[in-house]
């Protein structure tokens, strides 16, 4: 494997840890707000992107590929209002999409056809991942003005339950 896409590979099993951190910390917050639903999603957006991190660790040792685990930075953010987790989680998978497109085209410009296809499923999921995003800002925008449109959105996303990534390695 190519340094470079290894390199990158490497690195995001961290960013999608702290992914996982930062997302934690947005449940905590919907909790601390009495808001279950929004710490349950959020609870289950930390559970997907672990998983991510698993599986980028998995297709690194499976190419036989050293794995280094870096130190996961905490989140420093701090919120006013419920829009600012929403907006901040945009832009985040945003930042995620960057990262993941940038590993695809590191790995285009070497020819690395398995990692480009390991990638597909991920590219294929930041486009998931920013739809939701987007949806929970259209949904709060329309609905958490009000407390009954607020507390049915919550319950709505209180109904969300994890399941694991269908990528087989």
């Amino acid at each position: 494997m190519d340094k470079k896409v290894h390199q990158l590979l490497n690195e995001q099993i961290n960013k999608e840890f702290y992914s996982a951190y930062l997302y934690l910390d947005f449940s905590n917050y919907f909790k601390a707000q009495g808001l279950d639903g929004f710490a349950n999603w959020y609870m289950i957006q930390a559970q997907e992107e672990r998983d991510h991190a698993i599986l980028f660790y998995t297709y690194l040792q499976n190419e036989n590929m050293p794995v280094t685990l870096d130190a996961i930075g905490k989140p420093d953010k701090v919120f006013s209002c419920h829009m600012d987790v929403l907006k901040a989680g945009l832009e985040h998978e945003k930042y995620v999409t960057s990262l993941i497109n940038d590993i695809y085209g590191a790995a285009y410009d070497v020819r690395d056809f398995r990692t480009m296809q390991f990638l597909d499923w991920f590219v294929k999921e930041q486009g998931e991942e920013e739809t939701n995003a987007n949806d929970l800002i259209s949904k709060m925008d329309l609905f958490g003005s009000d407390p009954k449109s607020l507390y049915m959105l919550n319950q709505e996303l209180s109904t969300r339950v994890y399941s694991a990534p269908s990528l087989v390695l």
